[in-house]
């Protein structure tokens, strides 16, 4: 697998300061209350994982799975939700938790949705972005890192279900995903 990865984007220890840091303002802004986490998989599971422990007031978790993609690497514009919320969103204040935002078509809708079921408040919190690809202006609350327009892999994303488990992100060589 590592033999796959042209570059190291963000290390271990990169991410690990990073999720400190976001952990630390969120705890700030939700002091007195219990937000819950909605962690959109499967990307961000790992990412969402390390950062509920650095939240340092009550929160509960919940996970959905939101589809774009399907099989390929560019987004088709059409999404799909695959596994919904398990419990009322009714006056709870959510933080959306996202691996990386692309084009932002799945997070506008998604966030759309959730606005419609009665939430208090929804902010977002994504690891990556992407703002070169974007097609749908959309705020972020909560940042990790802007990257360029590469094919990344690592703690969380993946590419065909693989690399997932990199403890660092990275740039996937090209012909590895079928571009020369």
């Amino acid at each position: 697998m590592k033999n796959d990865i042209k570059e190291v984007l963000f290390t271990e220890e990169q991410l690990r300061q990073k999720v400190d840091e976001l952990g630390a303002q969120i705890t700030a802004d939700y002091q007195g209350k219990n937000p819950l986490i909605v962690s959109v998989l499967k990307g961000s599971y790992v990412f969402m994982a390390d950062l509920t422990r650095r939240i340092d007031v009550p929160c509960q978790v919940d996970f959905m799975v939101v589809s774009s993609y399907g099989a390929g690497t560019k987004t088709s514009g059409e999404v799909q939700i695959i596994k919904d919320l398990e419990n009322s969103i009714d006056g709870r204040d959510l933080i959306i938790v996202e691996d990386i935002l692309d084009s932002g078509v799945t997070l506008s809708y998604l966030m759309k949705v959730l606005a419609a079921r009665g939430a208090n408040s929804i902010r977002l919190c994504t690891l990556l972005s992407k703002p070169e690809r974007r097609k749908v202006d959309i705020r972020v609350d909560y940042l990790g890192f802007e990257i360029p327009d590469e094919f990344v892999v690592g703690y969380g994303l993946d590419f065909a279900e693989r690399y997932r488990n990199l403890p660092y992100i990275g740039i996937l060589k090209p012909s590895v995903y079928g571009e020369a």
